[in-house]
């Protein structure tokens, strides 16, 4: 799985649209965006190059400095027996509840999803054993530092957005 995963961070970074979608939700320091990722919230790579961690700037200089991660990863892959638009829901409120479970018991987590955006990757990702598996999302579970915090978007721009967020409009 993390080979995969590995195998699709590059493939993320030479389509040019995907890049400048990732570099859009990246807020760079001091701006006052109501949206998007402060690039201080983002994790570092690891020192030993074993975990494939999501590079969402595509620039070393906006990268926070490498650490050292568990020698002994721990992964869980969420999977639905289906790929209908309940299932993306049902498994997206299974996401929340495992990541506030370990955050609740002193984990850290980090999405492994690159695999998840190729139609290849993301079948290559499935349980062998299981006829009806499909991944929605890799989930690597570790201890570390606390991260930083985010900021939060204020009352007014969440219940009176000045243009609705194109996140939202998404469908799968």
């Amino acid at each position: 799985m993390l080979h995969l995963t590995a195998a699709a961070e590059p493939r993320n970074h030479v389509d040019p649209a995907r890049t400048a979608e990732t570099r859009a939700w990246i807020n760079a320091p001091g701006s006052n965006a109501p949206y998007g990722i402060p690039v201080t919230a983002l994790g570092p790579p690891d020192a030993a190059g074993r975990m494939p961690m999501r590079d969402f700037t595509g620039l070393p200089a906006l990268r926070p400095p490498a650490k050292w991660f568990e020698r002994h990863v721990q992964l869980a892959l969420l999977w639905t027996s289906h790929d209908r638009r309940q299932d993306w829901l049902r498994a997206g409120q299974a996401l929340q509840y495992v990541l506030l479970t370990a955050t609740a018991r002193g984990l850290r987590t980090s999405p492994l999803h690159q695999a998840m955006e190729w139609p290849d990757l993301r079948s290559a990702m499935a349980l062998p054993r299981h006829k009806r598996c499909h991944p929605q999302m890799l989930i690597r579970f570790g201890y570390g530092p606390d991260g930083s915090r985010t900021p939060r978007a204020s009352r007014q721009t969440v219940t009176h957005p000045a243009r609705p967020s194109a996140a939202l409009a998404e469908t799968r």
